[in-house]
């Protein structure tokens, strides 16, 4: 698709307007049990207007990014604009906004593997889990390779180009005692292409040894006492739960609509240990997984601080919303296809670390557990959240003990944060799958290990 010139269809837009042409290409890989059941390339791309007049909005696509389909997407989307404003009476606010011109293509310098030379690199792992963990039951890879390529103009005058890049390869080994079928995952890669974050198969093998060890553990496991406990929640998991029972009640949509964090900001919704921000594009000097840089609404992005010490201090936001808050917009407005309005979405939401070593953490609970894998959860506006726990082990006089098998945790989000006593001095990423708000959504969460308070659920 290519950056292209689009300050000629500026000359139609007689309103506030974002036209964006966009391109979303995936190529997936499924290898079952030695079988590929799916080699597949997808490509979804078209052009989408959006126009603001009077208090409303109009929106209006097409796959077709022909000049003269383009020029009718913005004919319609102004029409729906009038016509909606002609029927609603609604505050119309007068944005700020800031024109940028900026162009981040994040796709590697590398020589492009073929698709045989990625499935060959798929079909290795497999011969690695074939030849060396004899116990397997079951083994499956997943590749997902991935480009967002798009093109965004505005009235006001921004002009961006990106294109986002991301590579994953998923292994899930399964295992069988007692009649009884046990399962883990594992996610390698991120950021950048496949030529970026795979280099040779071999790389590989230590994660998924890794993971086997564990599998078997758990497989030989025990289930945890419910109650109310001393846990210490692993990064890969705080980074989760931030997201999906904080993170979510933040976003001023839901706020609008009620959620927890409507009443609660400028109050204490945590210990003063917890620091939480949606960053835009870097951290501690380096890019992150899903940086932005230009939301879809053409708004410069910024880190959004959601949590300073324990006291709930502010919103996620698109431009409408940050005028009804009395507040900024910092690039929260996001859409995954060209076919989609921007929504209030999370970036890269974290929880920072703080100075406490893990292996102190581990020492300071009598009796208790280290949690590291969600399969599944869900969490509601109330900050209310039950997860599925997949891996983790007892801790038991300070020291790590029996694997765990699959149990549920519980709880209300900004209780449990109360409960924070120690953060560890680390932090990682996770950003291998998606927000399921409304529409997919690539995002990102960062963590430290937390030691808290949780409901545990037991078998």
């Amino acid at each position: 698709m290519g950056s292209q010139d689009m300050k000629e269809y500026s000359k139609l837009f007689r309103y506030h307007t974002e036209l964006r042409i966009q391109e979303n290409r995936e190529f997936n890989v499924d290898i079952v049990d030695s079988a590929v059941i799916n080699n597949q390339q997808k490509t979804q791309g078209g052009v989408g207007a959006r126009v603001y007049k009077n208090g409303v909005w109009g929106f209006a696509s097409n796959p077709n990014t022909d000049e003269n389909f383009v020029k009718t997407v913005i004919e319609n989307a102004t029409g729906n604009a009038e016509k909606f404003a002609s029927l609603a009476e609604r505050k119309a606010f007068n944005f700020v906004n800031s024109e940028i011109k900026l162009s981040k293509d994040h796709r590697t310098d590398k020589i492009k593997l073929s698709k045989k030379e990625k499935i060959d690199f798929m079909m290795k792992l497999d011969e690695f889990v074939k030849a060396n963990l004899k116990n397997v039951k079951s083994c499956r890879f997943f590749l997902r390779d991935q480009e967002i390529e798009k093109n965004l103009i505005t009235s006001f005058g921004t002009e961006y180009f990106e294109v986002f890049t991301r590579a994953h390869i998923y292994c899930f080994l399964t295992v069988e005692k007692d009649e009884k079928k046990y399962e883990l995952y594992e996610s390698m890669g991120g950021y950048g292409n496949f030529e970026d974050n795979f280099t040779c198969p071999e790389n590989l093998f230590p994660a998924i040894e890794e993971l086997y060890e564990h599998l078997v553990k758990k497989s030989e496991g025990v289930y945890p006492e419910p109650g109310f406990k001393d846990v210490i929640i692993d990064s890969s998991l705080g980074g989760i739960l931030a997201h999906e029972a904080v993170g979510h009640t933040t976003e001023a949509d839901i706020v609008k609509g009620g959620s927890v964090a409507r009443d609660l900001l400028n109050q204490k919704v945590s210990s003063e240990l917890v620091t939480m921000v949606d960053f835009a594009n870097t951290y501690d000097g380096k890019q992150l997984p899903v940086p932005i840089y230009v939301d879809d609404e053409g708004t410069v992005a910024e880190d959004a601080v959601l949590i300073e010490n324990g006291i709930l201090k502010g919103y996620m936001h698109n431009k409408e919303s940050a005028c009804e808050f009395d507040s900024r917009a910092q690039g929260n407005a996001r859409a995954f296809l060209f076919s989609d309005e921007p929504l209030i979405r999370m970036r890269n939401t974290a929880i920072l670390p703080g100075k406490s070593k893990l292996d102190d953490m581990v020492s300071s609970i009598k009796n208790g557990y280290y949690l590291m894998k969600t399969g599944n959860g869900q969490a509601d506006s109330t900050s209310e959240f039950m997860f599925g726990i997949v891996q983790g082990y007892e801790i038991i006089d300070g020291k790590i003990g029996r694997a765990l098998k699959d149990f549920t945790v519980s709880g209300v989000a900004f209780e449990m944060l109360k409960t924070v006593s120690m953060l560890s001095d680390e932090m990682e990423w996770e950003n291998s799958g998606y927000c399921g708000k409304k529409q997919y959504m690539i995002v990102s969460s960062g963590s430290p290990a937390i030691k808290c308070k949780m409901n545990i659920g037991g078998r």
